[in-house]
Formats: structure tokens, C-alpha cells, sequence
């Protein structure tokens, strides 16, 4: 019995032929997709980007309004906006997760501006007479530990002008007795003058003098006794933002200076060498980390540790160091924790910290791509005179220009109906095509200038592709003309980097060869050029697919792939449907047209899906001179090529094996195979298939129960005899 269920309208047919049940399937199929079409007609289809941007009311982007609020100038991150607000005015701690680029350190910063007002604090560092190496601590309100150490100073400097004029004046006072001692026989008569009176005496009130100069006197323990500020801030600041990305432990946590002179009086203060952390320095405020993962183990215990106590002490961080032996009293570092990175940052955390932030904060997952509505193609409008604004040295952008701006969201967004939220990517091609108009003492920035910008400011992966398929061309290591037996075009994305929302496509020959096995015992599916382990797999599973459709026992046959110039190597099951191809036409002896290329990926029933990278890969295919591409069905709406490439080549989406061979195929026996596909079933399974360890186990029980009944056999004849 077999039960098959709409999605439509949840109705359950149960029925018992296995013909009927595939004719329902397929019928409940067909009305499922007419009705995704009919949902998706409803939805508001939105003119070409040349034609709205005619309609907006603005010359250029100078007529464009920048939001003073740092957080009203996030584009397209409404929700974590809102959630950032709200852990903001209850001081919650936040994590940040998404791709770069799309707002997350702007997100953080604007936090600030949310922050409840509450007074400030400042941290002043005192010298612990009991013990010098824990100096004390103390919480003033802001301004007032500029007040403070400012007396202090001027009490130690009235102290030390004070024991300064009472040294000069004993070492004249000196100098003026050693001059009497020596002339005064002289003046009496009694006999001559002593002159080596008054060296003597010009002698020790010098060496007095140098003693009070190199503070070896009680000069320098006044001075000593100066508290130092750790962190200061003024009344009418606001609550501080610290950017700790990339901090060692040092500048994080707080550290202690090594002091080269710990003798002999001339030692510097314990309390003067203690230095302020970057958790210290965002007391009352926010404290931003980026990439999170990267701070190591230890460190990540000890911000735990300040999120929970609030509050740090300072030590050194090298044990090395004299430092190492001091250890303040615990400073204040009341912050909220904003955290960032992508999603493998997650693995890198320690569980207690991330536990700690859900515990008392919120995960926010960042969009990296928005509807392409009417209000979101506004928003890009606002970014593009926010990043004129911001960069100061640019002119404006007329409209045309801002629509090609708009419109390479489109493309970098991968996905029709969807606009790219990389937006730092897209900052980088506005200021490329300002600094192009402004070397062209041009007022304003057009669409030449943008277009222009885009090929000076390709990624170093583009570049590399784009020298790649030139050299290619004239080493011909690939066709784009005539037929060949196993040779398929495949495409691929080169060095596709997640923090790059612009991939670089690339034309992959693929060559395959059908020969006898080399082993009695089985046939073999060798591939080569550098394959990962999702790759190795995808090819694996072409024997699945042929043994279904074609019908063919491999066992009697190795297959020999190659994949052609992947020096990099190669990874991802997007090269599937290009496999397969090549492998069938070897085994039938049917050619592969070479001015079509394709991608996809395949699965064992031979179903085609979706892959990544679809508007790259149809670029890379026209720019090599390719006329026609096959991609995934699903993928159709993905391509948004240039307007220079719709000329030069066709896709064609598809959804089956045999669809990809109707158009890929040709030449003699192309019909003849087509009429196999269509003929040939799949083996239906009647029964439990096992596993060979289970023919193992069930051989072996056999093989007990057979023992067993030839003794008892045996037992029972010897008791008749």
C-alpha cells in the first residue's frame, strides 16, 4: 500500500497500484507548480532598474537626505535593528553573525546612541603603601580624575620646588663657609688663605646638587605617590565604543608595563606601569569584537569572567615580565558585549561564553540579500549618497549612475527578486567610479563612470579567470566549435571566497574514457585533477545513475575521468551533470557539442539541481566564446547576466538527465539513446537488500545451524546402533 499527500490542500489518497500511485504523483506534482506560478504572479513584479530609476525625483544624489542617527543609516537589517535597539536600552549583550559587509560593525557602533544615560565613570590607579604590588583602585565620576591627579601634581611639584630651594640654599650656604673658612687668615692676618677650603666646599655643595637632580633624595618618592588615570572621560561624553578586534590579551584585559630599573631607588611605581584594557576602557559602554573565534581559549575564560563579576583585575600577561608580579585590585569594566563573525566563528567560541550571551542577550543572523521592492531600491539610493557623504573626496551620482549601482546589487545578489546586502563590496565600486569621474575633473559621477569602475575594480579572483580563459583560448584547451566523443564544457566558480559576494566563473573541460577493467574482480571509477572530498563523491555517484538509465554493468568496464587545468583544485558537486555527460557519450559513442557548456548538479535518480554561482559561470561561457549553457531549472531566475552577453548566448534550463542529453548530444545514435532513456526503468526491490556485512553474518548463522543439525544427526544415530 502505498499513501501519496498533496501540499496543496493536505488530502490523502490511498491506493495500491504502483502505476496509479505514480500518476498521481506526478498529476499532484503538475497542480503544485501551477499554483507556486500562480502565487508568484500575484506577488508585485518590479519594472527594469533603466525604467524605475527614470521615475524617482531626484537629479543626483546631492538632493538625497543622510539620517544623522548612525543606526538609521543600516540598509536592509530592520529586524536586528530593532532587536539591537531594544538590547540597548536593557543592556543586553549581542551576537552578531553574518557574511562581511553587511553592516555588522555599523550595527554595534550605533548602539551608543541607545544606550540609557547614566553618569560615567573614571579609574584612577593609587600606590598601596601596605603592599606596592596591589595598588588600589578608585571610581570617581567623570571629570573629576583629571581634577584630581592635576592637585596632586601640583602638590608634588610645590613639594619639590620647596626641597629644591632648600638645597640650593644649604649648598650656598656651603659654598659661603668654605669661603670664610679659607680667606679668613687671610683677612685676619694670622696667616695665608686656605684655598683648598673652598674647593672642598664648591665640591660637596656640587655633589649635593647631583644627588637632588638624580632624585635620589625624597624628591622622587613625592612624585611617587601621584595616583595615575586608567580611563577618563568628560560630563557631556558619550558612553564609549571600543573596538577590541584582533587585541592580544594584553590590550584586552589589561596589562602591566615592564619596569628595566627595580632597584637601586630608581624603579618606577607599580601603580605607574599598570595599563588599562580594552574591557576597562568600554566601562559603561559597548564592547566590540569582531571575529570573536580568533581570541584564543584563555582569553575568552577571562571575558567570561568580566561579563559575569563585572569587574577585571589588571596583571601582566607576560611571565617574563615584572609586571607578572602585580596585581591590581579589581577595576570596573561594566560593558555590553557585542560580538561578531561568520558562521564558522561560532566553532571557535568557548561554550560558556556563548551560552552566557544567550543567557542574558541576543543571536542575530544579519540578511545578506533583500527583496527587490520599491522601498529597499530607495534605500540602496540613500546608501550610495551616505557613501558619498561619508568619503568626502567623490562628487555625486546622477540617477543613471545610481541605477547601474542598483542594478550590480541585482547581479551580486544571485537570486532574481533579490538585492545584494554586500554592501561594502558595493561602497568599494561607488568610490572606484568617484575617483574616475574626479581624475576626469568631472562634476558628477554617470553610468560610463560605473561601468568603467567595474572593470578596474574587478576581484584579483576575476582578473585571474579572466587571464585564465585567454590563455586557454590559445593553448586550446578547450573547444567552442564542432563535436567530440566524451568532452564536455563544464563550468565552475574559481576561488570561490565566502567573504566575496562577486565569483568569477570558468570554463572546466571535462574528459571522459571508457575502457575494459583491469581487474577480474570489479571496475573502477578513476578520477583525476586534485578533486575534494564532496567532488570525489559526486563522481562516485555516477555509477549509480548508469547502472538505472543505462542499463550497463560497470563491473566490466574502468571509467577514466579527467578534469582538465584544475592546478588549484577542485570541490563542490556542481560538475555532476558534466560527468555523467561525458561518461555516456564514451560509453555510446555519442559526441558532445562543444559550443554548449554546462552546470549542475545531479542527483542518483537523475534529477538536476540547483548549484551556486549561476550568472558567473553563464559570463565566463559567453566570454569563451560559447553559445548555448544548460543549468539547473531552479537556477533560471538566478542568471542576470550583463546586457552585453544577451546577444552572445541562449541558456537553457533543464530538469532531467535526458533532457540535458536532448540538447548536448548529437550526431548518430543521439535518437537510438534517447529511445533507451525513455524505455529503460529502474529494477523495482521486492525485498530487504543487505548489506555484505549482513550476507556475512547470515552465511555465518547458516553455517552454525547446518553444524548443529549434522551433529544431533550423528548423536541420534550412534544411540539407535
Amino acid at each position: 500500500m502505498f499513501i501519496q499527500q498533496s501540499k496543496i490542500k493536505n488530502t490523502v489518497f490511498t491506493v495500491h497500484d504502483k502505476d496509479f500511485t505514480d500518476m498521481v504523483d506526478k498529476l499532484l506534482n503538475e497542480k503544485e507548480n501551477e499554483f507556486i506560478q500562480v502565487e508568484e504572479q500575484k506577488k508585485e513584479e518590479m519594472i527594469h532598474i533603466d525604467d524605475w530609476i527614470k521615475t524617482q525625483n531626484f537629479t543626483s544624489t546631492k538632493d538625497i537626505k543622510v539620517p544623522e542617527i548612525l543606526l538609521d543609516q543600516v540598509i536592509g537589517q530592520d529586524k536586528a535593528v530593532e532587536i539591537v535597539k531594544k538590547a540597548a536600552e536593557q543592556k543586553r549583550h549581542v551576537m552578531l553573525i553574518g557574511d562581511p559587509g553587511t553592516g555588522k560593525s555599523m550595527v554595534a557602533r550605533a548602539m551608543t546612541t541607545f544606550l540609557p544615560r547614566e553618569e560615567l565613570e573614571d579609574i584612577i590607579a593609587y600606590p598601596n603603601n601596605d603592599d606596592s604590588n596591589t595598588p588600589h583602585i578608585r571610581v570617581v565620576p567623570a571629570g573629576k580624575a583629571n581634577e584630581i591627579v592635576k592637585a596632586q601634581r601640583a602638590e608634588a611639584k610645590k613639594k619639590k620646588e620647596q626641597q629644591s630651594s632648600m638645597f640650593i640654599s644649604i649648598a650656598i650656604l656651603i659654598i659661603f663657609l668654605s669661603a670664610f673658612a679659607a680667606f679668613y687668615p687671610f683677612f685676619t692676618g694670622v696667616g695665608e688663605p686656605h684655598i683648598e677650603y673652598l674647593i672642598l666646599g664648591i665640591i660637596v655643595a656640587f655633589m649635593l646638587i647631583l644627588i637632588f637632580s638624580r632624585g635620589q633624595m625624597g624628591q622622587r618618592n613625592t612624585m611617587n605617590q601621584v595616583p595615575k588615570i586608567l580611563v577618563s572621560h568628560e560630563k557631556k561624553d558619550a558612553p564609549p565604543f571600543i573596538d577590541a578586534t584582533a587585541a592580544h590579551s594584553g590590550a584586552l584585559l589589561g596589562d602591566v608595563r615592564h619596569d628595566p630599573f627595580q632597584s637601586a631607588g630608581l624603579e618606577t611605581p607599580p601603580h605607574q606601569l599598570v595599563e588599562a584594557g580594552s574591557i576597562h576602557r568600554a566601562h559603561k559602554g559597548v564592547l566590540y569584537i569582531d571575529e570573536i573565534n580568533t581570541l584564543n581559549l584563555p582569553s575568552q575564560q577571562h571575558l567570561l569572567t568580566a561579563l559575569q563579576d563585572k569587574k577585571f583585575q589588571i596583571t601582566g600577561q607576560s611571565e617574563r615580565s615584572f609586571g607578572a608580579m602585580v596585581k591590581t585590585e579589581p577595576v570596573p569594566c561594566d560593558f555590553i558585549l557585542v560580538s561578531a563573525g561568520n558562521l564558522d566563528a561560532l566553532k571557535g567560541m568557548h561554550p560558556a561564553l556563548r551560552s552566557r550571551i544567550r543567557g542574558y542577550g541576543y543571536e542575530i543572523y544579519l540578511n545578506s540579500s533583500m527583496d527587490d521592492n520599491d522601498e529597499n531600491r530607495k534605500k540602496l539610493i540613500r546608501f550610495v549618497a551616505q557613501e558619498v557623504v561619508k568619503d568626502e573626496k567623490i562628487p555625486h551620482f546622477d540617477r543613471a549612475a545610481v541605477g547601474e549601482i542598483i542594478h550590480e546589487a541585482q547581479r551580486r545578489a544571485g537570486r532574481k527578486g533579490k538585492l545584494s546586502l554586500r554592501l561594502r563590496e558595493l561602497g568599494g565600486l561607488i568610490r572606484a567610479a568617484g575617483d574616475i569621474a574626479f581624475e576626469k575633473d568631472e562634476k558628477i559621477v554617470n553610468q560610463e563612470h560605473v561601468l568603467a569602475a567595474k572593470q578596474i575594480a574587478k576581484s584579483l579572483e576575476h582578473q585571474v579567470v579572466d587571464r585564465a580563459i585567454e590563455q586557454r583560448k590559445s593553448y586550446k584547451s578547450f573547444k567552442n566549435k564542432g563535436s567530440e566523443i566524451g568532452i564536455v564544457n563544464g563550468l565552475a566558480v574559481h576561488s570561490a571566497d565566502p567573504s566575496m559576494s562577486e565569483f568569477s566563473g570558468l570554463v572546466l573541460p571535462i574528459v571522459a574514457e571508457v575502457t575494459p577493467a583491469g581487474s577480474q574482480a570489479e571496475g573502477k571509477v578513476i578520477a583525476t585533477g586534485k578533486l575534494g572530498e564532496i567532488a570525489k563523491e559526486s563522481v562516485l555517484n555516477i555509477s549509480a545513475i548508469i547502472k538505472k538509465y543505462m542499463g550497463k554493468d560497470i563491473s566490466k568496464h574502468d571509467i577514466h575521468i579527467q578534469f582538465i587545468g584544475t592546478y588549484e583544485g577542485l570541490e563542490g558537486d556542481s560538475a555532476s551533470l558534466s560527468v555523467i555527460t561525458s561518461v555516456i557519450s564514451a560509453m555510446e559513442g555519442v559526441p558532445v557539442r562543444q559550443d554548449v557548456a554546462m552546470t549542475g548538479s545531479l542527483s542518483i535518480r537523475g534529477t538536476v539541481l540547483p548549484i551556486g554561482g549561476a550568472t558567473a559561470k553563464v559570463e565566463a561561457a559567453a566570454e569563451a566564446g560559447i553559445k548555448k549553457v544548460i543549468v539547473p531549472k531552479s537556477n533560471l531566475n538566478d542568471v542576470l547576466i550583463e546586457d552585453k552577453f544577451k546577444d552572445k548566448i541562449e541558456v537553457i534550463p533543464v530538469e532531467t538527465l535526458t533532457d540535458v542529453i536532448k540538447e548536448a548530444l548529437t550526431g548518430p545514435g543521439k535518437e537510438t539513446l534517447l529511445q533507451k532513456l525513455k524505455e529503460m526503468k529502474p529494477p523495482k526491490i521486492t525485498g530487504k537488500v543487505e548489506l555484505e556485512s549482513e550476507k556475512k553474518i547470515t552465511a555465518d548463522q547458516n553455517f552454525n545451524i547446518k553444524n548443529k543439525e549434522e551433529i544431533n544427526l550423528s548423536k541420534s544415530q550412534s544411540e539407535e546402533k
